[in-house]
This record gives C-alpha cells, structure tokens and sequence, in this order.
C-alpha cells in the first residue's frame, strides 16, 4: 500500500466515522425520544431497545456515510490545495478514488453479513419491545400450502418452535383425502412432530352402503419437512423483515409450492444488491470535483452532492416498496433499475474523463 493510499484512507475513515455516528446518534435519538413515553420502565429493555434500534439504522445510516463522508473528505482536500498536489505526485483519478471503492465494498460486504445473522431482525425486536411483547411471541390463525397439503395453525410460536390446535389437510385431485388433527406440534430435526395425531382418512369411491372414514391415532407423526418456524412467521406477516439465509431458504422452499415469492426475491435484491448504489456514485463525484478550488464552488457542489444521493437512495427505497408490495416485480424494479444505474454511470464516468 503506497503513502498516498494510506493517507486517503486515513482521512477518509475519520470522516466516515464522525458522519456514521453523527447519522446514528440523531436517528437512534431522536426515535428514543418520540417513543420514551411508551418504552417499558425496565433499563434492560430500553437497552436494548437501543441497540436493536442502532442496528436497523445501520441498514440505512452505513452506506449515507460512506457516501458523505468521501463528499467531506474531497471538500477539505480542495480547500487545503491536495487533490493538486495528489496529481503534481503523478497520482491519477483512479489512484484517488480506487482506495475510497474498495474499502466501501468490504465494508458494505461486512454489512451485508450482519443480514445474514439474528441481528437482521432488529425492527421486528424493537417494535415488540414498543409494544410490550418482547418475551411473548405468537402467531394466531395461520393457514398455509404446502406440497400437496394444506396447514392450519391455531397458534405459532416462532421462537419455542411449537405449535398448537394443528390441522393439515392432504389433497389430490382437488379433493381432501386425508386430515390430521392434534393439539401440540414441535420442530425439530428440520421435521414438524405431531403428539397425539387423530387421522381421518376418506375412502377413495364413495359408496353410501360401504363406504366409511378410516379413523386411526399415533403417538408421534412427522410430517413438513423443512418448513421451518422462523420461515412460517416471516412468509405469515406481511410486513416482516428476513436475515438473507432465512429468506434464501423461504425461496428455495416456497418456489416449489406455486407461492408467490416476490416479496421475498425482493428482500434478497434490497439487503445484497441495493447497497452497492453508493459505489457509482462515489466515482460520479469525485469525476465532478475541481481540483482548482478558485473555479469551485464548495457549497453548491456539496448542497448538490448530498441532494443527489438522497434522491438516487430514495428512489431504490420507493423502488423497493412498489416490488414488496407486489405492485411490480422485483426483478423490474431493482435489479434492471440498478444496471441502468450502474451503466449510466459508467457513460457519465468515460464522457466527463475525455473532457
């Protein structure tokens, strides 16, 4: 690593962390104070109410700063005269900017792999915390298809993996061949165990004189493979967030059930694709820099720089939820939007270097 990278980072970094804990001490302060009235008394669960709160800010507050903080960084080096000496040095643009890129994507990569943990839950846990619910966490009414069955769950509890007043209807053809009913179920071994199962199974050609329902009970009975509590949850409640594993998973199990999964293919694309919008964008600015700080208007640049961004994020997040509300797909409003993105860019980058 030569001394001018070294140098670039250093200050960059500064920068990025004064604007990330600027960012993160206003929204996690100011959310504490408009909803202290109805937090809990208990100090613990304010505390954690914090640290949930600073981890889902974090989604949104990370890659601002990083962008703010390079808008910050390339103000004070036009003022103090150093992008002029950087290229007195030979340095070149690439070799200004590249260092900045690089250390972004690691640390949007580090983002994207606390998605990956418990931790991408930090809304749904601080939302129970608002409402006094936090060690109690119940799903009532669940009615779910899954291969050929259909399931029925009168309460779930995600976290206890166990579920009770369980109805699961088989079907072929249309028609109801087979209903299990029980009062407790559990999950475990990647199988859902029914305790103390009654199935009623319907005879195959109904005939009035010799037909009859075949009754018979088991102690134990595995049935839906995979379909896992935290999955069930998240596909139950519209408006809950995924950990990408957990969402990769609902994918690969839910595709094979005719289910739409638009909602889930698209916080796939929001947590692992979408951040990567400031890495243009850091070069798009820097490209737009004077390095002659007589001919440059600092505020405008700056006012413009920071409005930019606004609007690029604003625009993926409104994209984001049109495709999560079903309104388009997914694949139409972020993934082509983030390549037309990424290409123009890349168009504005090569015509502003030839000038």
């Amino acid at each position: 690593m030569s001394i001018l990278t070294k140098y670039i980072l250093e200050k960059y970094l500064l920068h990025f962390i004064i604007v990330l804990i600027s960012l993160q001490l206003f929204f996690v302060g100011m959310d504490f104070l408009q909803n202290s009235k109805d937090l809990p008394s208990s100090a613990n669960l304010q505390l954690l109410y914090l640290m949930y709160n600073s981890f889902f800010t974090l989604t949104l507050t990370l890659p601002l700063s990083l962008v703010f903080g390079w808008i910050l960084t390339l103000v004070i080096f036009v003022r103090n005269n150093e992008l002029v000496a950087f290229t007195s040095l030979g340095a070149k643009r690439s070799d200004i900017y590249s260092p900045v890129v690089l250390i972004s994507l690691i640390l949007l990569l580090v983002l994207i792999s606390i998605q990956m943990t418990p931790m991408a839950y930090s809304y749904e846990q601080k939302k129970k915390i608002l409402e006094g619910s936090y060690f109690s966490n119940t799903k009532t009414d669940i009615f779910l298809k899954y291969d050929d069955k259909f399931v029925y769950f009168k309460k779930l509890y995600p976290l206890q993996k166990q579920a009770e007043d369980i109805h699961i209807y088989k079907v072929e053809d249309k028609d109801i061949v087979e209903t299990i009913i029980a009062k407790k179920a559990y999950f475990q071994n990647d199988k859902w165990y029914v305790v103390d199962a009654k199935i009623v199974k319907k005879p195959k050609e109904l005939n009035f004189e010799t037909s009859k329902l075949e009754v018979r009970y088991e102690k134990f009975l595995n049935t839906l493979e995979g379909f896992k509590p935290k999955i069930l949850d998240n596909v139950y409640e519209s408006k809950s967030n995924f950990s990408i594993i957990d969402a990769v998973n609902a994918l690969l199990l839910l595709s094979k059930q005719d289910v739409n999964t638009d909602k889930i293919r698209a916080a796939i694309y929001y947590e692992t694709v979408i951040p990567f919008f400031i890495l243009p964008l850091i070069m798009l600015i820097f490209v737009f820099t004077s390095y002659n700080r007589r001919f440059f208007n600092i505020g405008s640049f700056t006012s413009f720089s920071i409005f930019g961004t606004l609007v690029i994020w604003g625009l993926f997040f409104m994209l984001h939820k049109f495709s999560n509300s079903g309104v388009i797909k997914p694949e139409f409003s972020l993934l082509i939007p983030m390549a037309i993105w990424f290409l123009g860019s890349y168009f504005i980058y090569r015509k502003k270097n030839r000038v």
